[in-house]
């Protein structure tokens, strides 16, 4: 009973410790930078569901499952002027830090009283008590460290895919370090199967919400997730007794029943027309992420007009404005997306493309151009290495098993690299979670290796040194990544000023809807914490992963419109772009979607949103068409 009365009241101070830590961090990131969606993705999911691209907050965001986009969009039908959606992204980011900053702080206990040999109700003494209080502070201001050194830009540029990622490490770290049971009759340490359970829970439940979140993100990493069960698993032993099996699998079936739920809403929520846009989706997704090169300028225009691709609708392809052509349907989406994997991945060769990508991967995992991440995995194989040598004290066996367990992981890891590599698509929203779900795995492994060490010296030399180097890598980052961090947020300063000057400038003139160049707003990101009046706004981009969904059709509908490109011709809608964008591809582009239909438009600038945008009209001349062949020239 005292024992448990001492885990009860350390587990409150663990926890006040690791809130302390995290929340003076928080306001201290706070004061020095400000908190911004990384992306216009995710500005346009937060406008999707508190309202303002519809009018009503809606759930359909496409990115995240279905069950938590109604969840925010029913917060911001209670009380609409807080910002759910970042504060959602801001607490599940800094959530993660806490769940791990309390388990480190307990594990520092935990550590403390195995080598120290305490037994149950010993006074540690005074010195104790302050050896262990020192080693809280010693992880948590190696886990500050590397929020600050490693994870600064994704801290302050927060984006749903790298949160999913951070829930998924999470998950792993705080399975491979939950509370292990009592020796058992046969030597063997194991937990009861409601107790392993319970203490699985919290893993499984940050992994839904991963799921939920960004499904590819999460499935993606769950092969990690799933050697943190295969090895807590195999060091349950007995590997085969009854009660192992019943513990995991029971936690595999909620795993699976969870994410089947989960699917089995997201995929009522999306039927219907929702369907048809689905499909709509993950054709344009395939072209654009996968192939662009078919719809290019460059590519042959012969091919792509016998698919029924006109140039006026490759050219709109090209430039991302495709919501303008109502000829680009699914149906013309299908075509070029069965097409574009026919005649790329049709020749291509592929043995010699995995050769070239084996060389990239090896080059990526040791050079500078993926630092720190790659070195902080580096850090981590070889830490378990040192200490699987170090603690095995000559046993061949526990060295060996140490071994295969680094193997196998590594083996994992590269086929997950090779899998994103070969696919062609590795920005770094989807490499950088892939080091730090490794890395939090590595550093369970890490753990438990020193919570079962028998040498109590040269496992606290390990954990001081491991956290000595981690600090230095962590410096290095953060020496490394805070002029880019300042510079980043000067630029996103700039940009989202010209931003809220087009939003103040549309609202201004509400009985006008503005459809504005994709190129020439791409780069906008809205705050993460910022209060915004969530009503219907009155523009949106000609193009995008929203165009043409039945959210998109009922936004156009409620300012009387049908076709955007039919909206611009009869003065229902004009058009903003940036002058950047206007001197690189100029406005004929547009003449030749007219043109193409039939009519001889003059584009014709009329207005000024501050310095660097304009607002254009479309004035038809004539419905002869009669330019198109010069048009086309000029192009």
């Amino acid at each position: 009973m005292q024992l448990m009365g001492q885990r009860e009241t350390r587990g409150y101070e663990n926890c006040i410790l690791a809130f302390a830590v995290m929340g003076a961090g928080a306001l201290l990131m706070g004061f020095f930078f400000d908190f911004y969606f990384d992306m216009n993705d995710d500005t346009m999911m937060r406008d999707i569901m508190s309202g303002i691209y519809s009018g009503t907050p809606d759930g359909h965001n496409m990115q995240t499952l279905y069950p938590l986009g109604a969840l925010i969009a029913l917060c911001y039908r209670i009380y609409g002027a807080f910002p759910w959606y970042g504060a959602f992204l801001f607490l599940c980011q800094f959530g993660c830090f806490f769940l791990v900053g309390v388990r480190l702080c307990t594990l520092a206990d935990t550590f403390f009283d195995q080598k120290q040999a305490v037994s149950a109700g010993a006074s540690t003494g005074d010195g104790g008590i302050y050896r262990r209080f020192a080693g809280k502070l010693l992880c948590l201001m190696t886990m500050t460290a590397f929020q600050w050194g490693i994870w600064l830009t994704h801290t302050v540029n927060v984006q749903y895919t790298i949160t999913s990622g951070m829930l998924v490490g999470a998950a792993v770290f705080l399975f491979l370090t939950m509370q292990e049971g009592e020796v058992s009759g046969k030597g063997y340490k194991t937990l009861p199967v409601k107790v392993f359970l319970l203490g699985s829970l919290p893993s499984l439940l940050l992994f839904l919400l991963a799921f939920h979140l960004r499904s590819e993100m999460a499935l993606l990493t769950l092969p990690f997730l799933g050697l943190a069960g295969l090895l807590g698993w195999w060091t349950d032993r007995p590997v085969s007794e009854g009660n192992n099996l019943r513990k995991y699998g029971g936690l595999l079936f909620l795993l699976l029943a969870g994410m089947g739920l989960s699917i089995g809403a997201d995929s009522l929520a999306y039927g219907g027309e929702w369907r048809t846009f689905r499909q709509f989706f993950d054709d344009r997704t395939t072209i654009y992420d996968f192939y662009p090169e078919v719809i290019s300028k460059q590519s042959s225009d012969a091919e792509l007009e016998a698919l029924g691709v006109s140039y006026g609708a490759q050219i709109l392809f090209d430039n991302y404005n495709f919501g303008l052509d109502e000829r680009i349907d699914a149906q013309m989406l299908s075509d070029v997306a069965a097409y574009a994997k026919e005649h790329v991945d049709g020749t291509r060769d592929w043995s010699a493309d995995f050769k070239e990508k084996l060389l990239h991967y090896r080059y990526r995992s040791f050079h500078s151009g993926d630092a720190p991440y790659n070195f902080l995995v580096i850090f981590g194989y070889g830490t378990n290495l040192i200490a699987a040598v170090i603690l095995s004290r000559r046993d061949i066996r526990n060295l060996a098993a140490a071994g295969a367990q680094l193997f196998l992981i590594l083996a994992v890891r590269s086929a997950l690299w090779l899998f994103v590599l070969m696919r062609g698509r590795d920005p770094e929203r989807i490499t950088h979670p892939l080091y730090l779900v490794e890395f939090s795995l590595l550093m369970g492994m890490f753990w438990w290796q020193l919570r079962h060490s028998r040498a109590s010296t040269e496992a606290r030399r390990l954990l001081c040194g491991a956290a000595a180097v981690l600090l230095l890598l962590s410096s290095w980052g953060l020496w490394k990544g805070l002029p880019a961090v300042r510079a980043d947020q000067t630029k996103r300063q700039k940009q989202n000023g010209d931003w809220e000057a087009i939003d103040a400038y549309c609202r201004a003139h509400p009985d006008t809807f503005y459809l504005e160049d994709v190129y020439s707003t791409v780069a906008f990101s809205g705050k993460l914490l910022e209060r915004r009046e969530n009503t219907l706004a009155n523009y949106d981009i000609a193009g995008g992963w929203m165009c043409k969904s039945p959210l998109y059709r009922e936004k156009l509908a409620a300012f009387d419109i049908e076709e955007a490109g039919e909206a611009l011709a009869q003065g229902k809608a004009d058009f903003i772009m940036s002058d950047e964008e206007e001197g690189l591809r100029g406005l004929l582009w547009l003449a030749v979607f007219y043109a193409e239909n039939g009519m001889d438009v003059l584009i014709e600038e009329y207005d000024r949103i501050g310095e660097d945008y304009g607002v254009y009209q479309v004035i038809p001349v004539s419905a002869e068409g009669q330019y198109l062949r010069e048009i086309k020239g000029e192009q």
